[in-house]
């Protein structure tokens, strides 16, 4: 699996790709803490619990306003496991699923030990954060794929009866490798999907998010980039229910005002090609950032996962400085994103700098080790 050479970075280029990469990674986690509170709620619950217009602000869940689930929590080590892999191919060693697999099993720990192991200097900071060893509902199939050292295939999965949200929900950093072609941004996704969802559904919807949010990182409309997407998935086996999925929502947006019976219809099951549907028409139909992310947790399903997906979207489309501040200055973690989307930006765009034959430096090798 390889990579296209790049862009060019100029000041500016290098300004708009961090703004994205922040909004993409701030915009997944905002919107899963807007979800959280009345994930596995229906509609009537969640009116019933906050009014009329259902969630229109955050509320508390886990105990405070502003915290996030482990959609955000394995996000973060998707960013983790890319950067690594960069680090690493200057050894010569070049498989990105792998070193994504290696991301989450370090997650997979934060969710059976009591705090980090500041022994383990292979780990890198990421996996020292004390505040991402938390449980945060991590459902059984996450726990079950990434429970041992064997690592699942597209031809080989783990839990191949698993359609869930849950990998695609991890996906927006595959989109942010702008330098890569989309039908390698599409293979890396649905690789690293199948370590947990084996289900063709779960794989390629995975991989249809994460093009989604390439198009957009790269500057194409939302439109473009879900067509880009719709014939990329095309040539795979058991694309159709993404496919039909995504052409749904697309349908949708032509359909008059949006509303929750519109976004549940579009979920059908709750899977993950339905989930990933509902972010597209939210972020196609949404007036502006907050207005999307409503429309994507006021529904009977779950809340959560579709709030982390539109949310990726809408920061991809728009940058970090259209996601809303008074969420923003109460999420959980913001640090942390932050640090972990500006390394993010400082590697793809400048990674020879940082190791490279002309010298290497410490300080980065410390934080995302080669091992």
């Amino acid at each position: 699996m390889g990579a296209t050479a790049g862009a060019v970075w100029g000041r500016a280029e290098q300004q708009d790709f961090r703004s994205r990469v922040r909004g993409t990674l701030l915009g997944v986690a905002v919107g899963d803490a807007f979800g959280a509170p009345v994930d596995g709620l229906d509609l009537d619950g969640i009116r019933e619990e906050h009014g009329a217009e259902g969630l229109t602000d955050l509320a508390p869940a886990y105990g405070r306003r502003g915290a996030v689930t482990h959609l955000t929590q394995l996000s973060l080590f998707s960013v983790d496991g890319l950067i690594r892999a960069q680090v690493r191919r200057d050894t010569g060693a070049w498989h990105p699923p792998t070193d994504l697999h290696r991301a989450y099993r370090r997650w997979a720990a934060t969710q059976r030990d009591w705090g980090p192991d500041l022994r383990r200097k292979d780990d890198g900071w990421l996996a020292h954060e004390e505040w991402l060893y938390v449980r945060r509902d991590a459902p059984r199939a996450l726990l079950l794929g990434l429970g041992d050292e064997t690592m699942g295939t597209p031809e080989a999965p783990k839990n191949p009866g698993e359609r869930g949200p849950e990998a695609a929900a991890r996906s927006a950093p595959f989109g942010l490798l702008v330098g890569w072609e989309p039908q390698l941004v599409v293979q890396l996704a649905v690789e690293c999907a199948a370590q947990t969802h084996g289900h063709p559904t779960g794989y390629l919807a995975a991989g249809a998010y994460a093009v989604i949010v390439h198009g957009l990182a790269r500057g194409e409309s939302l439109d473009a980039a879900v067509q880009r997407g719709l014939a990329l998935l095309a040539a795979r086996p058991g694309h159709q229910p993404v496919t039909e999925a995504l052409q749904h929502a697309l349908g949708a947006v032509r359909q008059g005002l949006p509303t929750p019976a519109r976004v549940t219809e579009l979920m059908g099951e709750g899977t993950a090609e339905g989930l990933v549907a509902v972010a597209v028409y939210c972020a196609l139909v949404g007036e502006d950032v907050r207005h999307g992310l409503r429309l994507a947790v006021n529904h009977d399903g779950p809340s959560a996962a579709t709030g982390a997906l539109t949310g990726g979207l809408l920061g991809a489309l728009h940058g970090e400085t259209a996601l809303p501040p008074a969420w923003l200055a109460e999420l959980e973690g913001r640090a942390t994103l932050l640090e972990l989307a500006d390394d993010f930006a400082m590697e793809m765009t400048q990674g020879p700098a940082l190791h490279g034959p002309a010298g290497s430096s410490p300080a980065w090798l410390t934080r995302y080790p080669r091992a």
